[in-house]
């Protein structure tokens, strides 16, 4: 089931940034923060009352001059709509009702999606209550008022999301489907190669509209499995792109990524690695994912002997975080290979929800120490006394050891490696925690 979205829609200076970043902090138990490839924090997965979902900050819509309500604005608010499951709409209290608020509150109306109405600035409810009545005429609902630099009614609004969430029962159990994200850069292929795919396997259960999520996701059934794609290309706008439109791009990606079970992490073979690539390729490796670099148009590149193989080494040169991740080449245009592409995500998903025995793993780890000795400092040797294996997508290993400071980068990707000699992972990153534990505390266990 996916992560419900959240997203806060107001006009400027009405606090939108400073309540999103007291709600994406330590006090409602914060997941994971992830910041979007411009730097910027665009979203944050955060937990209230036992349910996790996504906060987008949507600081970035501005308008272009005093009329409030222009097209860029409009552009920057649907988008954030779309995206939703529900909405905050933040207002300020100081202010009254604007006209921009009314503006903006026919615009959410029409949405259809729940709204949660919220006057910000309330730093004295006592005294500011009399001003909550006005808000009523907005004809959203109960207006919450709240100060988000002091955290004062923060608790009710949280709940009040909460109720609106999409009950779990009203999602599909997409338990039995791998959901596989297209990522990359704009016109590097992703639109063409799901079009292909929908077009040339008729096995198609049916199609979903991005309902939520601006990017349209397709169930797909074929003999290899049941599948659901997501295209990340978004909206294309002719008009002249702005920094804040790319921002929202970007959201788009990162959201799928998150949603996503496998990326296929689409590359240009006539270009070839972009620094653009290499952000997008970076993000799905921090979150986790299992990856698959698919390098698009190779029915463009001349050939010679070796073309192929060097291709390959210079992806990896340029994407060395990667070196887990398969390379396949295709085409989009004629189809070429993209009926192999199933059977390597059948594989990387699997890999990428992998579970190892912990007294097979603490054998690999054992053989490893014995070939290659832990370092050591001042006298101080690193003791590795075990691991477990604690999570999937991607596996992730806790190793118990005697001084974490010890424990190098070059030891841990050594580890890291023989992990991937002797259980193969191709396509997931692997991930391993550090834990101290004292020689008295390991005689104890056995170690």
């Amino acid at each position: 089931m996916s992560k419900p979205i959240v997203a806060i829609i107001g006009k400027p200076n009405v606090g939108k940034s400073t309540f999103f970043n007291y709600l994406a902090g330590s006090r409602i138990s914060i997941v994971q923060d992830t910041p979007g490839v411009t730097r910027d924090r665009v979203y944050a997965e955060t937990n209230w009352r036992g349910r996790d979902f996504t906060l987008i900050d949507t600081g970035g819509i501005e308008p272009d001059s005093d009329d409030i309500i222009l097209s860029q604005m409009r552009e920057q608010a649907n988008l954030a709509i779309a995206m939703a499951d529900v909405i905050i709409f933040l207002t300020d209290i100081r202010q009254g009702v604007t006209a921009a608020d009314k503006e903006i509150a026919l615009m959410l109306k029409r949405s259809g999606k729940p709204i949660v109405l919220v006057c910000n600035k309330a730093d004295n409810i006592e005294k500011d209550k009399d001003e909550i009545y006005e808000f009523y005429n907005l004809g959203i609902g109960e207006p919450y008022p709240i100060s988000a630099t002091n955290a004062i009614g923060i608790g009710d609004v949280l709940d009040a999301i909460y109720e609106k969430f999409p009950k779990s029962d009203e999602n599909e159990n997409d338990d039995d489907k791998i959901k596989v994200a297209v990522i990359g850069k704009p016109n590097v292929g992703k639109s063409s190669l799901i079009n292909k795919i929908l077009g040339e396997n008729r096995a198609i259960v049916s199609d979903i509209a991005g309902t939520t999520r601006d990017a349209i996701d397709s169930e797909f059934e074929n003999d290899k499995g049941k599948y659901i794609l997501i295209d990340t290309a978004g909206v294309r706008k002719k008009s002249k792109v702005k920094e804040s439109i790319e921002k929202y791009s970007i959201m788009r990606t990162l959201l799928a990524i998150e949603r996503a079970d496998v990326c296929l992490m689409m590359i240009d073979a006539v270009e070839g690695v972009t620094d653009q690539d290499a952000k997008i390729a970076g993000e799905a490796h921090e979150a986790g994912k299992g990856v698959i670099i698919v390098v698009n148009k190779w029915d463009a590149v001349e050939k010679e002997t070796g073309t192929l193989e060097n291709y390959k080494k210079d992806i990896y040169q340029k994407l060395k975080y990667l070196s887990y991740a398969p390379i396949i080449f295709i085409s989009a245009l004629t189809g070429q290979r993209v009926n192999k592409l199933f059977d390597l995500i059948n594989q990387v998903a699997e890999q990428n929800s992998m579970r190892i025995k912990t007294s097979v793993l603490n054998q690999v780890i054992n053989e490893a120490i014995a070939i290659v000795q832990p370092p050591s400092d001042k006298g101080r040797r690193l003791r590795i006394y075990y691991g477990t294996q604690v999570s999937t997508k991607p596996p992730t290993f806790v190793v118990f050891v005697n001084d974490k400071k010890l424990f190098h980068f070059s030891y841990e990707r050594y580890i890291v490696n023989q992990i991937r000699k002797e259980f193969g992972l191709v396509g997931t990153p692997i991930r391993i925690i550090a834990r101290e534990k004292s020689d008295k505390e390991a005689q104890k266990e056995g170690f």
